[in-house]
């Protein structure tokens, strides 16, 4: 059984390995500024991620969004590196984050800095509640999952199955709940479900109360989701979060933008390589 076990995680660690190659062609479109971004984020915040590797177009597909990464932002908490044999001293890592093949580590801002991205801040969270999550995060640095699941893995090979729409983000959650967090949503997920910050619960109308016209007649039930089923665009869904620009956290005023005048359809064509424009 031992050696059943350590061939099917070789097999994994390899798989894990083609998954996470750039897949070519990728081309940011907005990336945020990176010094604008850094200084907009507080801790607590996600920042999602429009990556560029092959398993990333497969989340992006099951989950019909834009992202297919999520990361934690924990602010200025983890230590700095010491200066490594050339005497450079890397960037403090900021964001705590699952990869495929890596598990649970702390990365540095700068990691995202040519990618498309989104802030989503939970609101009105307490300074004690903000300390629990970053803490909560922080404890799970070194956390591996398990790749000897191949199934887990053989699902990101398939970018576009054949299933319903309905189906697919069920997908995302198949096989070993450990291999499941390679989606990267799940951690932040249970992070903020253990102070009950609410995500996307399900909702139900109170037994019996459907028709009352009361505020307390209408009130609602909220059912807990299990933290494996979400993905990283939910949290870019959830009304419970905000969705924050930093462009626009910094006095925008769009008087003060340049434009060097009109492109038009056969310019924007020759740049990109493109033929003749549509008439």
């Amino acid at each position: 059984m031992a050696t059943v076990n350590i061939v099917r995680a070789k097999i994994g660690k390899l798989l894990a390995r083609i998954l996470v190659k750039e897949s070519s062609g990728y081309h940011p479109y907005t990336p945020s500024d990176f010094d604008t971004l850094w200084s907009t984020l507080e801790p607590g915040d996600i920042l999602l991620v429009e990556g560029n590797q092959h398993v990333s177009a497969a989340i992006k597909y099951l989950t019909q969004s834009t992202w297919s990464h999520a990361a934690f932002y924990v602010g200025h908490v983890l230590p700095r590196p010491t200066r490594d044999e050339n005497g450079i001293r890397p960037e403090r890592p900021r964001l705590i984050e699952v990869n495929l093949g890596d598990g649970c580590i702390a990365t540095p801002l700068s990691r995202y800095q040519s990618f498309n991205t989104r802030i989503c801040r939970p609101v009105g969270l307490s300074e004690k509640d903000k300390r629990k999550v970053v803490e909560f995060m922080i404890s799970k640095i070194g956390l591996k999952y398990d790749l000897r699941n191949i199934f887990d893995l053989l699902r990101y090979f398939i970018p576009t199955p054949p299933v319903p729409v309905s189906w697919r983000r069920k997908m995302l959650a198949f096989g070993s709940g450990d291999a499941t967090r390679a989606i990267c949503s799940s951690l932040i997920a249970q992070a903020y479900q253990s102070i009950d910050y609410p995500i996307l619960p399900e909702i139900t109308a109170a037994a019996g109360r459907t028709r009352a016209r009361s505020t307390y007649s209408r009130s609602e039930i909220l059912h807990i989701r299990h933290h494996s089923l979400f993905a990283p665009r939910d949290f870019d869904l959830s009304p419970y979060f905000e969705i924050v620009k930093p462009t626009l956290q910094k006095e925008f005023d769009y008087k003060d933008l340049s434009f060097s005048g009109k492109t038009s359809n056969r310019d924007v064509l020759r740049r990109s390589g493109g033929g003749k424009p549509q008439q």
